[in-house]
């Protein structure tokens, strides 16, 4: 019997997610189609050195998705699909003041870990899940009414999950199996064409549009899906130029003359989308509702806890004094690869030159191996998020900045909350940079006969 494998079902998960939001929303394709051309335009630019952080066809398939869900049983339903094609959650981001306006969610991304899994596809979903018990946001009676509603939805249905679970558990699926979980994947997350209930979705949005999103619809939907770029600065323009309305910045580090880290991302402002609405006497209209956007990013090299310390403090800097990003970073960062490796800013793999010595001692620490000669350094992807930039970017396309009463304190969560309320670890994302890069330093230090660990 032929059977479907994770990341096939992974694969093809994310190829019919991205024909479906393109029928959904034509922008999409266009900024697709775009992305395309300027990857080839660099491509053709920059050679070899274009494709330093991924082949040019990893960078074509590339996508991450955004999702929002309304509960922690939600959540745990997503991570069970997300299991079945080899996705696991990573990282905890915390919105709710990330941004100016009201953001009232906690996130995290489920993505593949291993490097081989990145290799063959590494799609990836921001997830973010609804807090109706931070007072901030909530009041008691409306939190009462939030959650009444919540629970009282399907987002997914059993046959979706029986069928992931088995999946996750078997690691793979029949033919005729993974056909029937792809296309109810998919469908789980198409916008839905039942009438939203206009004054309760109204309520909700006075206090936060995204939070209308989660919790005054019956069904969940991709709120957006990210092409990667090799140079998101021209994309900008590109699109600027075709008459699609971008938000005002790119969000993250600054364009300079040094090593691209972490990661930029921009988008086109969301559509107001024609859906039908229900009135108090029960009659329907068609009017439209602002949800969904059309995000692009640019991914750089993954940094260390001491560079992402460095990072955060650059970007207060900037805020701080008032001046141009790149400026503040040509300050206070170092203005190339090996100035990174040498201040333990970011991440790399190690791998033994083909043009090595081919006599003599090497020496036993991973400076003296680049300096000789004897290996090469490669940076590896950041695959994770930015929680300010993913604020920005929700922020900038909101209709309202909401409410928020700072007065109140809010709820605590933290990554442990998380992995209780979906019965999964979350990976930290710096534990498994460090896995990468240790493993490659002991596979130069095994091939040259290495008795002692590299320095």
């Amino acid at each position: 019997m032929t059977t479907v494998s994770p990341w096939r079902l992974r694969a093809e998960f994310a190829r019919r997610l991205s024909d479906m939001y393109g029928h959904e929303v034509p922008a999409y394709t266009t900024l697709v189609d775009v992305s395309h051309e300027v990857n080839a335009q660099v491509l053709g630019r920059s050679g070899g050195d274009a494709e330093r952080l991924g082949s040019i066809a990893r960078v074509t398939a590339e996508r991450h998705g955004a999702i929002r869900v309304g509960t922690p049983s939600e959540l745990h339903q997503v991570a069970r699909i997300f299991g079945a094609l080899g996705m696991h959650p990573v990282g905890f981001y915390d919105l709710r003041d990330a941004a100016a306006s009201a953001v009232p969610v906690i996130s995290t991304a489920f993505r593949p870990i291993d490097t081989d899994e990145l290799a063959r596809n590494p799609f990836r979903v921001f997830t973010s899940m609804l807090t109706p018990a931070d007072p901030r946001f909530f009041d008691g009676d409306l939190r009462t009414r939030l959650e009444n509603f919540l629970a009282g939805r399907e987002l997914f249905p059993p046959e979706l999950i029986e069928l992931a679970d088995r999946a996750e558990r078997d690691r793979e699926l029949s033919t005729d199996d993974a056909e029937r979980f792809l296309e109810l994947a998919v469908g789980a997350f198409e916008l839905s064409a039942d009438p939203v209930d206009k004054a309760w979705y109204q309520e909700l949005e006075r206090v936060s549009a995204v939070a209308a999103d989660i919790g005054g619809v019956r069904s969940t939907h991709v709120n957006h899906l990210t092409p990667r770029v090799l140079d998101i600065d021209a994309l900008y323009q590109a699109m600027t130029e075709r008459g699609i309305e971008m938000i005002d910045a790119i969000q993250g580090p600054p364009r300079w003359d040094g090593p691209d880290v972490l990661l930029r991302q921009t988008s086109f402002r969301a559509l107001a989308e024609p859906r039908r609405l229900r009135l108090e006497d029960g009659s329907i209209i068609t009017g439209a509702l602002r949800v969904r956007f059309g995000e692009v990013e640019a991914r750089g090299i993954a940094l260390t806890r001491k560079g992402r310390a460095r990072y955060d403090r650059l970007v207060e800097e900037t805020d701080r004094r008032d001046v141009a990003a790149d400026r503040v970073w040509r300050e206070g960062f170092p203005a190339t690869e090996r100035g990174l490796i040498d201040e333990g800013l970011a991440w790399f793999t190690y791998h033994l030159r083909d043009d090595r010595p081919r006599h003599g001692r090497p020496p036993t620490s991973v400076a003296g191996l680049l300096d000789q000669g004897w290996i090469r350094a490669d940076p590896i992807v950041y695959e994770d998020f930015l929680p300010r930039s993913a604020a920005g970017i929700f922020q900038s396309n909101l209709s309202g900045e909401g409410t928020r009463d700072n007065s109140r304190e809010g709820v605590r969560y933290d990554r442990d909350w998380l992995a209780g309320a979906i019965d999964r670890d979350i990976h930290d994302p710096f534990a498994l940079y460090e896995r990468q890069q240790n493993a490659s330093i002991a596979d130069v230090a095994k091939a040259l006969e290495l008795t002692g660990p590299l320095r």
